[in-house]
């Protein structure tokens, strides 16, 4: 709940509203751990609500503020999606091309270093080359700046996600989409 108000509040009145609509996950998951039996800890009940809420929802919002960015939100956003895209494409084929070196084997034994340079080539180009099509303010070294700092963030979420399931003993994130993992894997570089 608290996750759907901050994504609907980014949509309907900004980031005020978003942070506004997330609040709202503190005040549910105190009721809920209030009035429910759970084999956890009440503290740690209401942190695993909370920290969810802000992953999904303030992540989703801020892919929402985007979009509302004057005058080239909508481009700023697909551009960000396609990046994304890129990133994982190019580090998952330079990964299972030359992949030598682990990244960090204990969270995510599947990623490698020369995957990680691979997609942060494909990143960092695609929203030069998307910048040079467009319209936008951004050219030049700060479309490669702000490539980069989406590959960063994307194998962030990435890393993040992988260790979350670790942590909670899971293979996959959900079974909505078989094979793929669950959404969360689907959006997880993409939240962060």
């Amino acid at each position: 709940g608290g996750a759907l108000a901050a994504v609907l509040g980014a949509s309907l009145g900004g980031p005020e509203w978003m942070v506004g609509g997330f609040m709202v996950t503190i005040l549910l998951a105190f009721v809920f751990a209030a009035v429910s039996e759970t084999r956890q800890s009440t503290t740690v009940a209401v942190a695993t609500t909370v920290l969810g809420a802000a992953w999904i929802g303030l992540g989703l919002g801020h892919l929402v503020l985007l979009r509302d960015l004057d005058p080239d939100g909508r481009e700023i956003l697909i551009t960000v999606l396609i990046t994304v895209f890129v990133a994982d494409t190019f580090a998952y084929v330079g990964g299972r091309l030359a992949g030598r070196h682990k990244m960090a084997p204990a969270i995510s034994p599947g990623k490698t270093w020369e995957g990680f340079v691979a997609g942060l080539v494909g990143g960092v180009l695609t929203p030069w080359i998307a910048f040079n099509q467009e319209p936008i303010p951004i050219d030049g070294w700060e479309a490669f700046a702000f490539g980069g700092v989406i590959v960063l963030a994307a194998v962030a979420g990435d890393l993040f996600e992988s260790m979350v399931k670790r942590d909670l003993g899971v293979k996959d994130s959900g079974r909505f989409l078989l094979g793929h993992g669950g959404v969360l894997d689907r959006v997880d570089s993409l939240v962060f």
